[in-house]
């Protein structure tokens, strides 16, 4: 799953190639991926392309229409979407249920010519990517409820302390993924950013003393912005093997921690997993597996 480091790289890339330019083609290729209904999907047709920004993990394309009014194409990529760019798009149209791709959309410039465009496409059998045609932002309710963004200036060391004390009880990987919590942040990051801070993923929020807080603060910063600064200039189609080199402990069991050398352990729940290293996070005790809820041997 793309993640806040990734999404804001893909708003680089796509603002220098579609600034200013106009929509030329839209194809709906499943059903499934269009959350909303009005405006219709085709009133993007030769619509300017004002701005590209982030909220969080979703990519929001600001134009304006062919009658001068504010029209936003915002797309969230889940868990097993990808946004793929083209230079030069395919003269076929994309069609319902053939193959992974869900939506796509071309461009021309100022002078009509096509200058490329992009599939958003999305592997395996749950189909959770979406993409949602508004007049405003945050029109969509799973933006409005996002919460803050974790680098942004006002998110200090005091609102990051608030904000954990309040949680009460809530275990700090279940915490860090919450969007309504921290904007952004998913199963990858939480990983690396708990091993950076050396906590535990079941701690709880309030259990943390000022020192700690302080540290889990810095990690979150500090790992955020190294993808950030990894994935900076890197092309769409190549930011997912960025990620995956530049991870710490997720993905990687079995593997020696680049810490102390220990094992890298995991535990597995229904539909995802989380890896984390026992000599630097739980005192040399391995966690549960939520699958037997029994602790290793």
């Amino acid at each position: 799953m793309p993640e806040l480091p990734e999404v804001e790289s893909l708003v680089h890339f796509l603002a220098d190639r579609i600034l200013d330019h106009r929509v030329s083609r839209v194809e709906l290729a499943s059903i499934n991926a269009l959350k909303t209904f009005d405006p219709p999907v085709t009133d993007l047709l030769n619509a300017q392309v004002l701005g590209v920004s982030r909220r969080g993990k979703f990519i929001d394309i600001s134009m304006v229409d062919s009658n001068g009014e504010p029209i936003h194409l915002v797309t969230h990529l889940a868990r097993a979407g990808w946004l793929q760019w083209r230079e030069e798009l395919p003269t076929t149209v994309a069609r319902p249920g053939k193959g992974p791709i869900a939506f796509r959309i071309g461009f021309v410039d100022d002078d009509g010519v096509a200058s490329g465009g992009f599939d958003l496409t999305e592997a395996g059998t749950q189909k959770k990517l979406a993409v949602h045609v508004v007049r405003d932002r945050d029109d969509i309710e799973r933006v409005r409820q996002l919460g803050p963004e974790p680098l942004d200036d006002d998110f200090t060391l005091e609102v990051f302390s608030s904000l954990l004390h309040s949680a009460g009880r809530r275990q700090l990987k279940g915490l860090l993924r919450d969007q309504s919590t921290i904007a952004g942040i998913g199963n990858a990051y939480s990983d690396d950013i708990l091993h950076a801070a050396k906590l535990s993923p079941f701690l709880a929020a309030d259990s943390l003393d000022a020192t700690q807080v302080s540290r889990l603060y810095d990690a979150l910063h500090e790992t955020l912005n190294d993808a950030m600064t990894r994935s900076a200039g890197v092309a769409a189609g190549d930011l997912k093997s960025e990620k995956k080199m530049g991870m710490r402990v997720h993905g990687r069991k079995g593997e020696p921690c680049p810490e102390c050398g220990d094992v890298i352990r995991e535990v597995s729940f229904a539909d995802s997993s989380l890896q984390y290293c026992p000599t630097c996070q739980t005192g040399g005790t391995p966690l549960a597996d939520r699958r037997t809820s029994k602790f290793l041997k």
